[in-house]
């Protein structure tokens, strides 16, 4: 049974109450739920968390590439700036993990600044735009 490890950045605990017309509103702890229930349906485990610190997801991703887990992780706003944790991701895939990038909304259909991700050049993949099945089809992908 593979185990993969599905991080969420910033603002993510507030899923169902922020902007649930662009992110839903399911909460996270229905998020957590939803993912441990569709990897048991593929043979899978998870470990589901959450942070709004970018220094926390870090430690996170070297424990994945120390584990030899693949990554599951919405880097919410991280996306777009932060190159410490795009090197953490990289170390993942680089280590031989397949790390996929989700995100509840379609970043390319918003606001100019969420079209670029640092993150999508080092993942193995990009799914975007489906909700929570969003994570669905990683977990998918990844069985």
């Amino acid at each position: 049974m593979s185990s993969v490890l599905i991080l969420n950045g910033p603002n993510l605990n507030r899923l169902g109450s922020r902007e649930p017309e662009i992110y839903g509103h399911g909460n996270f702890d229905e998020l957590r739920t939803k993912c441990s229930d569709w990897a048991a349906s593929n043979g899978q485990t998870v470990d589901v968390r959450q942070s709004n610190s970018e220094s926390e997801l870090i430690t996170w991703l070297h424990e994945a590439v120390d584990a030899a887990q693949d990554v599951i992780i919405n880097p919410a706003a991280f996306t777009h700036y932060s190159y410490a944790l795009r090197d953490a991701a990289a170390l993942v895939t680089k280590s031989g993990q397949r790390l996929i990038e989700v995100h509840l909304s379609n970043p390319h259909s918003r606001e100019e600044f969420r079209h670029i991700s640092v993150i999508s050049p080092v993942a193995t993949g990009v799914i975007a735009g489906f909700g929570f099945d969003s994570y669905r089809l990683a977990l998918l992908q990844l069985a």
